[in-house]
């Protein structure tokens, strides 16, 4: 849905958000001496991250049954990468490279034993239920 409104004047009043996304072949490094992987897409995820009270009325759009405004962030937005990558940062940073890696909104998690995953997968998961995700 966040894709059939037009952001466009919006993105270009907005500033730039210059919090940094991971570099690739530095992900890729901190995952090659890893034995098990597990790839996750947390597609949903931006429609997760709520939106400023004074930010919702700039988001606006008008339909057939009314006049509506976002309440959480929807993807078409200039800074929605950088402010999902922030919030996985913040979230996760005790177990950013070392037990996930995390670009955006795909999340790796590794381990260096097989044994060791499903601990891994189970501290994420509980990470995913403290935070309601």
């Amino acid at each position: 849905m966040g894709s059939e409104h037009d952001y466009r004047d919006l993105n270009r009043a907005s500033p730039k958000d210059n919090f940094p996304l991971p570099h690739i072949d530095v992900m890729v490094d901190n995952t090659a001496r890893h034995t098990q992987f597990s790839f996750m897409d947390g597609f949903s995820g931006y429609n997760q991250i709520q939106m400023a009270e004074e930010d919702k009325v700039k988001t606006t759009f008008i339909t057939m049954c009314g006049t509506f405004c976002y309440k959480v962030m929807p993807f078409g937005l200039k800074n929605a990468g950088a402010t999902y990558q922030r919030a996985m940062v913040t979230l996760f940073h005790d177990i950013m490279h070392k037990e996930i890696e995390v670009y955006v909104d795909d999340m790796i998690a590794k381990s260096k034993e097989g044994e060791d995953h499903l601990v891994n997968l189970t501290r994420l998961f509980e990470c995913f239920k403290q935070y309601k995700l």
